[in-house]
């Protein structure tokens, strides 16, 4: 069993607080993604894990066993990096089983597991080949090679893909996930890249300046955000925001330029309480200005082939719509964005957390089941 347990931790230099209060369960053979922005305390955490950091505040235990005190080696954790850290003077070879070398395995086990581990990842022909005659795909397979002929418990990796072109990172996070299943140890992957995230955890750990936002699975972050900040962190194109103030009855939402947006079916609030309605852009649909539930004007969009990107504005503020439709629009021209009830979020203004969370953590949930209006799938009617 490799589960990871991480417990109050927190982590100083001086007297610059880096991390605090930190609680994490990470169970055994799961894939688990940190994602957030630079600066943020994710790479620290997994260097945490590692020992490559000391544990200023909390424990970390590892199978069980609390290793704050126990060096990088006796861990069981095998660590990728984002610059590869491969030996330039060794061959793929040599890199691959130098762990094994130090180990002291005999020779020819070791030539075993090298041939073994790099027919796993796709390097078989490459063994003799020294990394700077590699591409970057390459040279990251290496360094995963060198990681998996470990066998760890535990596989921690700090944006491995952070310095491949957009191509390369999208067959690498495959296999990544292909090594994951087959060898099925416990995996932590730090990035700050959204996609990566979505597409590689079993559960995301969203973290904002030293401490955890929000822990669930991708479809439960995207689906239900604790908070603006995680909001508009996660998904692409990010959600649209538009600030408003709740009605005197409580039921809806008081746009800038005076549209209302009815609040009743998920959310209740205080009346005159400053708020931030979030819209995903692909939640959105355009049509008629009489059957919309907000108005926007039209500005542009982006072609992507298989959908559109509509650029739209409400009070001068930018609103994303995602559409497979190809709409014939004029720049300026007034349309209706229409959407279901499901597709709103309502965030407090000041402290940017979800209302409809907070009320699932004991506040008081409005009952109403009325809608906020049916959508209108993209048909311009």
């Amino acid at each position: 069993m490799a589960e990871i347990s991480i417990r109050q931790v927190g982590k100083t230099y001086g007297k610059t607080t880096i991390m605090q209060g930190v609680d994490l369960e990470i169970h055994d053979g799961e894939f688990v993604v940190i994602l957030g922005p630079s600066g943020c305390g994710k790479s620290t955490l997994l260097r945490l894990i590692a020992g490559l950091e000391e544990i200023t505040a909390g424990e970390i235990a590892i199978a069980g066993e609390v290793v704050n005190n126990l060096e990088p080696r006796e861990r069981g954790c095998a660590m990728v990096f984002q610059n590869y850290a491969l030996y330039p003077h060794m061959t793929v070879s040599d890199n691959i089983g130098y762990a094994l070398k130090v180990a002291g395995v005999p020779k020819a086990e070791r030539m075993a597991r090298i041939e073994a581990t790099a027919r796993s990842v796709g390097l078989v022909e490459f063994l003799d080949r020294k990394p700077g005659q590699l591409s970057g795909g390459q040279r990251q397979r290496v360094a995963m090679a060198r990681a998996i002929i470990r066998e760890p418990k535990v596989f921690l990796f700090d944006e491995p893909l952070s310095n491949l072109d957009a191509k390369l990172r999208v067959q690498m996070r495959h296999e990544i996930r292909r090594i994951h299943n087959a060898v099925g140890a416990t995996s932590v992957f730090v990035t700050h890249d959204q996609n990566e995230g979505m597409t590689l955890a079993d559960r995301l750990v969203i973290m904002n300046k030293g401490t955890i936002e929000q822990i669930g699975t991708p479809e439960e972050i995207y689906e239900h955000p604790a908070s603006l900040y995680v909001a508009g962190f996660v998904g692409s194109p990010a959600m649209n925001i538009l600030p408003g103030t709740v009605a005197s009855s409580g039921l809806s939402v008081l746009l800038g330029d005076g549209q209302a947006v009815d609040i009743r079916s998920s959310f209740k609030a205080r009346p005159g309480q400053l708020v931030q309605i979030g819209l995903r852009p692909e939640k959105l649909s355009i049509t008629t200005k009489a059957h919309g539930l907000l108005a926007a004007k039209f500005q542009f969009f982006e072609e992507l082939g298989s959908a559109r990107i509509y650029h739209l504005e409400i009070e001068d503020i930018p609103v994303g719509v995602v559409s497979d439709l190809k709409l014939a629009l004029t720049a300026g021209e007034e349309v209706g964005l229409a959407f279901p009830p499901s597709a709103l979020h309502v965030f407090d203004g000041p402290s940017g957390r979800s209302l409809a969370r907070a009320e699932a953590a004991g506040e008081s949930r409005g009952t109403d089941a009325s809608t906020t209006g049916l959508s209108m799938h993209g048909r311009l009617l």
